[in-house]
């Protein structure tokens, strides 16, 4: 079949989800758990075909491996999906015009939607369980870098639906060519929604190309600014975990912002960043402080790129600065909208940072580690959206529906 008529053939089956009740959805998303516990070392030979024509120095190969633990942790989410509320019939609003018409705003699906995503496969297994849940279909667009895993992975999602006598096209995955990119953004009426997920170049090339609405789950430049009143010990065991958890997903620290005053503190910060072979681009201040402090090889001046990259890399940036203001400018000037974080032990910084940094997440003392929808208690989530319409931050079952008005009454008409 072409494009076209696969994506006719998902909007078709996205019909019959409407009769499904949500006990059954949510015992099919347990039982394509089970399905996929089943056949983990399937799952794994086809995913290592697919990392063995991709260089280990590539930050998109962590992205892209799949382990036994990775996929147990997937299963899981998708037994959380399945444990929570249907987000759809919600009354949102309820009100009685004078002349006795009820009108009710009730959630619903959006119908169909897309997912473009890159190198990385468990994102399908998010997908189709947050979309089953909110009673939508959804159309998967990977990239041929994970063609083998994404295979592997919508195998047992359709083995899953057809013990239910369901239309596997509720969860289709087109070919991994740029044709059907093209197809996908161009498919208005047929599909409600994409999503983007992967670089920047990624979601500049889906808002400037679709003819369907957009959510953007833009890059995720994420700082870290500690105050003068930061505590160092938090200061070295959030750094850490935010830069060193995970680089390559969009949470993972790629600047450290520092208060002058605390430079002197800047080595003990950094010191387990050094373990993890973390390499700093550093500014002329915070430079003086790490060197002979920090291993001189991992150690090098900031340049202009330095600032306002995603480095899903073992590397970060240091930029110094006088005040918080100067920090929240900072973020302001080379910020993603994502997740951004303060340090500090003082209430009036801590309030100021959280009312004047603009992003999806604000955190305080915390590792931005934990922009992620399952830390959230969302159960999983289909992206985090950096934009302010519809949907901010990370997005599950509530962002996957619009709503309708129903309107009810006893013969009135309109004089």
């Amino acid at each position: 079949m072409d494009i076209r008529t696969i994506l006719l053939h998902t909007q078709a089956a996205s019909h019959t989800l409407a009769g499904l009740d949500d006990e059954t959805i949510s015992r099919l998303l347990r039982d394509t758990a089970d399905v996929l516990l089943e056949n983990l070392p399937a799952v794994l030979a086809e995913n290592e075909k697919d990392l063995s024509r991709m260089d280990r120095e590539n930050p998109a190969y962590d992205r892209l491996k799949l382990t036994e633990e990775r996929l147990q942790g997937m299963a899981g989410d998708m037994r959380n999906v399945a444990s929570l509320p249907s987000p759809l019939g919600k009354v949102w609003s309820e009100t009685v015009r004078p002349n006795g018409m009820r009108i009710k705003r009730v959630s619903v699906p959006f119908g169909v939607i897309g997912i473009i995503y890159e190198a990385r496969p468990g994102v399908m297994l998010d997908v189709f369980s947050l979309c089953m849940k909110s009673g939508n279909a959804c159309v998967l667009k990977g990239g041929s870098d994970a063609a083998c895993s994404n295979k592997a992975l919508v195998k047992i999602i359709h083995t899953a639906l057809a013990a239910y006598g369901i239309d596997p096209a509720v969860c289709c995955l087109l070919p991994a060519g740029r044709e059907a990119t093209g197809e996908l953004l161009q498919a208005a009426g047929i599909v409600d929604l994409v999503i983007p997920r992967g670089s920047r170049s990624l979601i500049n090339f889906v808002r400037e190309h679709a003819r369907i609405p957009v959510i953007e789950t833009g890059a995720g430049i994420c700082h870290t600014y500690f105050d003068k009143d930061g505590d160092k010990e938090k200061g070295q065991a959030i750094v850490n975990n935010a830069k060193t958890r995970r680089v390559s997903v969009c949470n993972a620290l790629d600047c450290l912002i520092i208060h002058r005053e605390r430079l002197h503190d800047l080595p003990f910060i950094c010191r387990k960043l050094a373990g993890s072979r973390v390499v700093i681009y550093a500014d002329p201040l915070s430079y003086d402080a790490l060197s002979g402090e920090y291993p001189a090889g991992l150690l090098r001046q900031a340049e202009a790129d330095s600032f306002g990259t995603e480095f899903l890399d073992y590397k970060m940036s240091i930029r110094t600065v006088s005040s918080i203001g100067e920090a929240c400018e900072h973020i302001a000037i080379y910020g993603s909208k994502h997740s951004e974080c303060i340090i500090s032990e003082s209430a009036e910084a801590i309030r100021l940072f959280e009312q004047q940094v603009d992003a999806a997440c604000v955190y305080a003392n915390v590792s931005t580690a934990f922009t992620d929808g399952a830390q959230f208690g969302m159960g999983a989530e289909i992206g985090i959206s950096t934009q302010k319409l519809h949907a901010r931050g990370p997005m599950a079952l509530p962002e996957l529906t619009t709503y309708k008005y129903i309107i009810e009454g006893n013969g009135q008409v309109r004089i």
